[in-house]
């Protein structure tokens, strides 16, 4: 049994990597700030789940917040490795808010950076994107791709955590595993990710906006094989960057068949003009996943569509309500 601290605790990926954690016996200090970046509901529901659970426990705070960061340095007591998922994610809002994503993804790194050296835990854990590989990358892409033109506020914010984390690495002896996470979903997924949407959009016979053609692609992983991989970068690495994900690719509107055909209801498809911060296609080269952490995806496509969607059916009075910009 161990102590771990993990950030963003309310979020997507970090409340199942926190629910696989207190299956294995350890305990668990989760925090959040629980900011509006979405449907606050969602992460509400999330941490609902958590807060039953023995072994886990909750604090409200923000990382990019250095005295609050300073005050949980002197009130905890030592951990066995941090694990960093908070984050400000999503590319088009950052282009309209750049400030929020360098401080939570750039300075909220920092902050707990400087936390691991201070209480000599030897083990971080970075949450990153396939966001910092920008609009050219080789499909499917290693992680010595090209990564120093990133596209978006978003991904400049991850690539200078992945930075700053090196930094620490080489300074301070922390072992550190970056993890470049592809497209995700799963049972209470974002909100402002496409699965959701175009679920809760067929289902409740709302147009579903899709921007381009529909011939962009995107390389989806359940979230259960994400979370799993997650765990498995806790072993001592040295300084490792690691795609996790995006291992099965599909595009738009294939997604859209195959969604429409598991609801039993037509999408009123509403195309829109592309996005100049979206990226036409990605897929990750998990080769390195495989060799390192002995990582490979479990749950296929279609199987992890049937359990969002009855997942999402089972929580269609609430589900149905949550907002999808």
């Amino acid at each position: 049994m161990a102590d771990y601290l993990v950030t963003g605790a309310a979020g997507f990926i970090a409340s199942r990597v926190i629910e696989m954690l207190l299956d294995q016996g350890h305990r668990v200090l989760g925090v959040d700030n629980l900011n509006r970046a979405y449907d606050v509901r969602m992460k509400e529901y999330r941490l609902a789940r958590l807060q039953r659970r023995p072994g886990f426990t909750f604090r409200r705070m923000d990382i990019a917040r250095r005295e609050e960061v300073e005050e949980l340095l002197r009130e905890e007591g030592a951990f066995e490795a941090v694990i960093n998922l908070a984050a400000r994610a999503g590319v088009r809002s950052s282009v309209e808010d750049p400030w929020s994503y360098l401080e939570t993804n750039t300075l909220g790194t920092l902050n707990l950076l400087e936390f691991c050296r201070k209480k000599g835990i030897a083990k971080f854990v970075l949450a990153s994107s396939s966001s910092v590989y920008g609009n050219n990358a080789v499909s499917p892409t290693p992680e010595d791709a090209d990564s120093d033109h990133p596209l978006q506020p978003y991904a400049a914010s991850k690539k200078a955590a992945e930075a700053l984390s090196y930094s620490y690495h080489f300074l301070h002896g922390i072992d550190v595993t970056v993890f470049r996470y592809f497209t995700v979903y799963g049972p209470a997924g974002r909100p402002d990710m496409v699965m959701f949407r175009f679920v809760q959009w067929i289902a409740e016979g709302r147009p579903v906006r899709l921007n381009g053609d529909g011939m962009q692609t995107r390389g989806f992983t359940y979230i259960d094989d994400i979370a799993r991989g997650t765990l498995l970068g806790l072993r001592p690495l040295g300084y490792e960057i690691i795609n996790l994900g995006g291992h099965q690719a599909i595009s738009m509107n294939e997604l859209i068949t195959m969604l429409e055909e598991r609801l039993g209801r037509k999408a009123k498809v509403v195309y829109q003009a592309m996005h100049p911060a979206d990226a036409l296609g990605n897929l990750a080269d998990v080769s390195k996943a495989g060799r390192l952490l002995g990582w490979d995806a479990e749950v296929d496509l279609h199987e992890g569509i049937g359990r969002m969607v009855a997942w999402y059916l089972a929580e269609r009075a609430w589900a149905s309500q949550i907002e999808t910009p």
